[in-house]
């Protein structure tokens, strides 16, 4: 694998916050992969991704294998896992198949939060509006992933919230990637305002018509990246 220097926004990022090491590692390789900057084929081998991004091996081989299950990335017993790319068709099922359990949720939601919850999710939805102006792309992901997080927790279905995150982990290395594009963290927090609406009047139909509408932009703005690489 070429040695690709890090960012010092890349490199500052890993190091400031070790508890989302693996996750920032994960969308910082699926991004290079996206872009281009890593060829389908090239080998991604632990100790220079390791040396590269100044971290050990362990949150270098858990992001590998995160990006495996994204179909970024192909594993190989006893061999360096090797960049690859989701066909268009499985990268679209995966987030038909998010689009319609976040629906779920959000529906179960207006129905079943309670009015601590409902308050807590306002309350934070407010929060992420300042995350918007502060224009800080990699912040408003991570307090998104947060802010999904607790729709889940309020449906009050464990198994639906479990199959949920799970999707949403698979997807993430592409869904991060559309808060880059000029403009997007606005526009997501306009459409969770829509959803957030919905919820708090006990709307089930609306919440998860909402929430639909909105995982498939986010799909629109992924694709919309991927073509100004």
């Amino acid at each position: 694998m070429p040695e690709i220097p890090p960012s010092p926004a890349s490199a500052a990022m890993l190091e400031k916050r070790p508890a989302t090491r693996t996750a920032e590692l994960r969308n910082l390789l699926a991004d290079d992969i996206i872009r281009g900057r890593l060829s389908p084929g090239m080998a991604l081998e632990e100790v220079e991704i390791a040396r590269r991004f100044g971290v050990s091996r362990t949150p270098v081989r858990e992001a590998i294998r995160e990006l495996a299950a994204t179909g970024l990335v192909q594993a190989r017993a006893h061999r360096s896992a090797i960049v690859a790319r989701p066909s268009p068709e499985n990268l679209r099922g995966m987030f038909d198949v998010l689009a319609e359990l976040e629906a779920l949720c959000a529906g179960f939601s207006a129905l079943r939060m309670t009015a601590a919850e409902r308050r807590n999710l306002q309350d934070f939805h407010n929060g992420l509006a300042a995350v918007v102006k502060s224009n800080d792309p990699q912040r408003y992901h991570r307090m998104n992933e947060q802010f999904h997080g607790l729709i889940y927790a309020g449906s009050h279905n464990d198994y639906l919230a479990e199959l949920t995150t799970a999707t949403r982990t698979r997807v993430s290395p592409f869904s991060h990637m559309q808060f880059r594009t000029s403009g997007r963290p606005g526009l997501s927090h306009a459409e969770h305002d829509r959803v957030v609406a919905a919820i708090l009047r006990g709307d089930q139909a609306a919440a998860s018509s909402e929430m639909r509408a909105h995982i498939a932009t986010v799909e629109i703005a992924f694709e919309r990246y991927v073509e100004s690489a």
